[in-house]
Order: structure tokens, then sequence, then C-alpha cells
């Protein structure tokens, strides 16, 4: 699997070192964050180059997913959110690991690096990556809903409407 990688300064350490564990696993690894650690680097553009790799691996039918890192993982899974296609989630267990791929269908894990020890987000990863999406009608249904808003802003009706 190709998997695409953003930080900014505060996910660095873990970035690399997370990069030579996804390799020694066999996946096809793309670094989207800094070369360099700078401690007022802006990981907006880092983020959302990693979900628009992405997005365009997915539609050309690669398998590819992607992994966004910072203190707390909240502005990077905002801003890969901001990427038309991408079902980002913050995880912080292993319950939303496997809940995000499974009932969303989220296609790039956020993980609050000052959260975790490595260990902790090596074991994160490797279970959202290793859990498949249901297909369960109802998780379809829904992530069709979230897409045809991403779209043209349509949703359901109002039922107190």
């Amino acid at each position: 699997m190709r998997i695409h990688i953003a930080t900014d300064h505060a996910g660095l350490d873990f970035s690399t070192q997370l990069q030579d564990h996804l390799r020694s696993a066999g996946h096809d690894v793309v670094d989207h964050g800094p070369i360099v650690y700078d401690a007022v680097d802006d990981y907006p553009a880092f983020c959302i180059r990693a979900a628009q790799a992405v997005v365009r691996d997915q539609a050309a039918g690669v398998e590819a997913l992607g992994i966004v890192f910072g203190g707390s993982g909240n502005g990077e899974q905002i801003a890969a959110n901001k990427v038309e296609g991408i079902r980002a989630a913050l995880v912080w267990n292993l319950s939303t690991a496997e809940l995000a791929r499974e009932h969303n269908d989220a296609n790039v894990i956020a993980i609050g690096a000052r959260q975790h020890s490595f260990d902790e987000v090596i074991t994160l990863i490797d279970r959202f990556i290793a859990t498949p999406f249901s297909g369960d009608e109802r998780h379809v249904r829904r992530i069709g809903q979230i897409a045809d808003f991403e779209r043209d802003g349509s949703l359901l009706p109002d039922p107190r409407a």
C-alpha cells in the first residue's frame, strides 16, 4: 500500500521513525512534510498535499492511505479534511482507529504526536491500515451523504421543517 505522510515540527521525529517502520512492513511511503525541524513551520500545506496525493492515488486505482501528525492532530485533521474526497479521522486509541476505517472508510489518520508514545502511534497506525471498511449499507449511505454535501451542498430534508 502507498502511504502518504505529513507532519509539522511536532511530529517530525515520529514521522521519520514511522516511515522506517512502514517501509520495513512493505509499504511505499511518500513524505509530504518538512525536511528540517522548524519550530514555527506551518502544517496546512504539508497535510493538504498529502491528502491530495491520497485522492489522486485512489482515483487512479492505487491502494493508498494518509497519515498526518501534529502536536494534537486536530489542525492536521482539519487541513486534510478540506480536500474533497478525504475522510480524515483523529485517532487516539485502538477503537477509534478501527471505527474510523470500519464505519467511515477514513482514508487519512490524524494523530497527536505529543499525546502518545512512539509505540502507541505504531499500534494505532498499524491497526488503522489493517482494518478494512465494513461496506455495511448504512455506512455507505452516510458516507454518500457527506460526499453529496461536499460536492454540491445537498442535505437530506430537515425532519423539523
